[in-house]
């Protein structure tokens, strides 16, 4: 191979030979296309209807208690509901309620609802 080849030769070598121009085939006219634009009607949107959620299920607690202002007097039952799963959590908060307007506090029961 001599190292003194034209561009021509070059391009041959790489390419393949190149058709003369009176045998390429006539590029593909393109026709104009017609201008057609697609639009969908214009629609009023629907009223959104929300469905009402359901409340979900929250764990409640019933705590019994039994308070009174005198040692060793006179008692009452009091009840507080407590929105929780811990019963520790129920009793703290039920206890906290009832020193608010009882000095003596005694928890009886902790049941689920």
């Amino acid at each position: 191979m001599s190292a003194d080849l034209t561009e021509e030769e070059m391009r041959r070598a790489l390419f393949g030979t190149a058709l003369p121009e009176h045998h390429l085939p006539g590029a593909p006219v393109q026709e104009p296309v017609p201008e057609v634009v697609f639009t969908k009607p214009v629609v009023a949107p629907a009223p959104v209807v929300r469905k009402k959620v359901a409340k979900a299920f929250t764990p409640r607690l019933k705590v019994t208690l039994r308070v009174g202002n005198e040692f060793e007097g006179k008692t009452y039952e009091l009840i507080h509901e407590a929105d929780t799963l811990s019963s520790l959590l129920a009793e703290q908060e039920a206890v906290k309620a009832a020193r608010k307007k009882y000095r003596y506090v005694e928890v009886v029961s902790v049941k689920s609802m």
